[in-house]
């Protein structure tokens, strides 16, 4: 049903020989679901009944205390972890109906050596047995759109670091998948390299609006990097905040300097700072 309003009345049906348009429903927003979360290392309980919804589409950074279980969280609802009870959903679909893809913090152990760079990112393909000739199609196509400069022909070990994670990344968007998760993925870079990574990062997510979750210690890193901050406690584990952080895309070094950007931090740094003090 459709309803127009004119001010605070409603419009007076007028008789017209052409058909009336049919009425156009929102676009529904598909969501990530978690209910009932829960999860124990040895006695020590670090999710118990744990529930958010978070929108799929968005890139949201998860952010908080030492040892409060971010990569938990994201080890969890993608499956390399198994839960002690709880629900994911991804749009109402389970995991295990979800292409999902994961880049490890620790690049160097995540990619083969004994496979040069372009098969590795062949890999996930290979697992998937799909023909060579749809797999060069795809990793070819990736490699275009992304405008990749690396001698994918070489080692892992004959790469800097931050090539290396670029290979990783790669590997993990062949697949094309739903949702992509990073759990720390710049940690071991320096500086340099990490902010060339973040400016990557950036690219992928605004030419493919796909879900990306991300695990952060860095809040400059977290804030630059999402649509949303979760914001979580210490043990057990719970939300604290979701902030929407309301910058426009690319974060830039102008929108990273901004006033409100520096707000958006202080507001966090608040809500982190009560947390730990608790």
């Amino acid at each position: 049903m459709l309803t127009a309003l004119h001010g605070s009345q409603p419009l007076r049906e007028v008789a017209t020989d052409a058909a009336a348009p049919p009425a156009v429903a929102p676009a529904r927003q598909p969501w990530l679901t978690v209910r009932g979360l829960s999860k124990a290392f040895d006695g020590a309980v670090v999710y118990d009944g744990f529930d958010i919804a978070l929108p799929m589409g968005q890139s949201i950074a998860v952010f908080g205390p030492n040892g409060c279980g971010k990569s938990t969280f994201i080890n969890l609802i993608s499956g390399l972890m198994p839960m002690d009870a709880g629900e994911v959903l991804y749009d109402g679909q389970g995991i295990a109906d979800t292409r999902i893809s994961y880049v490890f913090q620790n690049y160097r152990d995540a990619l083969f050596p004994w496979r040069r760079a372009i098969t590795n990112i062949h890999y996930p393909l290979e697992v998937l047995g799909l023909p060579r000739r749809e797999r060069e199609r795809r990793v070819e196509a990736l490699l275009a759109e992304f405008a990749v400069s690396i001698d994918l022909k070489t080692y892992p070990y004959k790469l800097s670091g931050g090539q290396q994670q670029t290979v990783s990344i790669l590997r993990a968007l062949v697949t094309d998948p739903e949702v992509l998760f990073l759990d720390e993925p710049f940690s071991a870079l320096d500086y340099e390299m990490t902010i060339f990574m973040r400016e990557q990062l950036q690219r992928i997510f605004m030419t493919s609006r796909r879900t990306v979750l991300l695990v952060s210690h860095d809040l400059d890193e977290a804030i630059q990097l999402a649509d949303k901050v979760v914001l979580l406690t210490k043990r057990p584990t719970r939300v604290a905040e979701i902030v929407d952080i309301d910058l426009p895309w690319p974060r830039t070094l102008d929108v990273t300097t901004s006033e409100r950007f520096v707000a958006l931090k202080r507001h966090c740094l608040d809500r982190f700072t009560a947390e730990v003090r608790r």
